[in-house]
């Protein structure tokens, strides 16, 4: 199984939904960066479940760094960072051995692991595993925050109701960073968690967009081809269960524009190189323009959902139908910013620390 991540800075996910401990490794790292637990509890805290809106799974979350870290700052060898699971409950799983739930990887993964894979929960294919990926994103957002670069995700959509874009990314990244909601007009939180609810007593579920925006980044950093920022941040990004789709700056919208209205035209202002537009999300040719980096990112509803339906005995591949039981999130995409953020953070300390070497983190 591919879990890493990363050439110059890299991640490693370990562990299943309902096996003993998550977590992940992360290396590269430059050495001499803080390590604030506050913070980084602080971050697990916006990932976890909360009241009605999220699964009744509660887990305390907290990280344990078992090296990597010496006098509350990173040493410049593995971090390796452990989440206990405290709060399983197995017994909802067991008709799940050999019926395919729809919407999740539990047909897939019986075809690629034989059946041997860890069915619990999702195993190793639950979202419970970017808890991992938020604890590591947490030492990067620190690093990148004292090199001036900030980033922030706010829900665009749920459940059909719009939270506006971003308007001054500053002060709307610094107002994201508290919030358990992220919505950028607070009257939209309200009407998305009405739709939230009225999808869960329907014992349906609902999706959403994400939006980000990163500022502070250096024109240069990126490459062509293969190895393009948005390849990078896309192969990422799609790595977070339940996201289905990816798009920088004004993304599709794009393809029905004219050129003389979709081209970022430049222009200098007291020395720095700038544009009144942004349809290309600071990135051309694959590589930063100093621009603000902006992206969506489109997250499926929730595929555990309590309708029956129709799916497959996987053992005898006879047709059968299947009513899913146990504790689940009726949307996740609340839950799931701070894993965009998070996740944001490791790539681009990973293409930083390519393009201007690793110590150049450390601040």
């Amino acid at each position: 199984m591919k879990n890493t991540f990363g050439s110059s800075v890299s991640v490693t996910v370990f562990g299943e939904s309902h096996g003993e401990a998550i977590g992940a490794v992360l290396d590269g790292m430059a050495p001499g960066i803080a390590v604030d637990e506050d913070f980084i509890a602080h971050q697990m805290k916006l990932r976890q479940s909360v009241g009605a809106l999220s699964t009744a799974r509660r887990e305390a979350d907290k990280v344990r760094i078992v090296s990597g870290v010496f006098n509350g700052k990173t040493t410049g060898t593995p971090m390796t960072l452990i989440i206990e699971n405290q709060d399983t409950r197995s017994r909802d799983y067991g008709e799940l051995a050999y019926k395919a739930r729809p919407g999740h990887a539990d047909f897939s993964a019986n075809m690629k692991y034989h059946g041997f894979q860890d069915f619990r929960g999702g195993g190793h294919f639950s979202g419970r595993i970017t808890a991992g990926i938020v604890a590591a994103g947490s030492v990067a957002i620190t690093a990148l925050r004292n090199k001036g670069i900030r980033i922030g995700t706010h829900i665009l959509s749920c459940g059909g109701v719009y939270d506006r874009s971003f308007e001054d990314l500053i002060d709307d990244i610094d107002r994201l960073g508290d919030m358990e909601f992220a919505v950028l007009d607070e009257a939209k939180a309200a009407e998305m968690q009405v739709a939230i609810t009225a999808a869960k007593e329907d014992g349906d579920s609902v999706g959403g967009r994400l939006e980000t925006a990163v500022t502070g980044v250096p024109a240069g950093v990126g490459e062509p081809w293969f190895d393009s920022l948005e390849s990078v941040l896309a192969h990422a990004l799609f790595s977070i269960p339940a996201v289905k789709g990816v798009e920088f700056g004004a993304g599709f919208a794009a393809a029905d524009m004219l050129g003389s209205k979709c081209n970022d035209c430049f222009c200098s202002e007291n020395g720095a190189i700038s544009s009144s537009t942004n349809n290309n999300g600071g990135i051309l040719g694959g590589i930063t323009t100093g621009l603000p980096i902006l992206f969506r990112t489109a997250v499926k509803p929730t595929p555990s959902i309590y309708k029956e339906q129709q799916t497959i005995d996987i053992n005898t591949l006879d047709n059968t139908t299947l009513c899913i039981k146990g504790r689940h999130d009726p949307a996740i995409v609340h839950r799931a910013r701070v894993v965009a953020d998070s996740i944001t953070a490791l790539v681009l300390c990973d293409q930083l620390a390519m393009r201007f070497g690793t110590d150049w983190l450390k601040a």
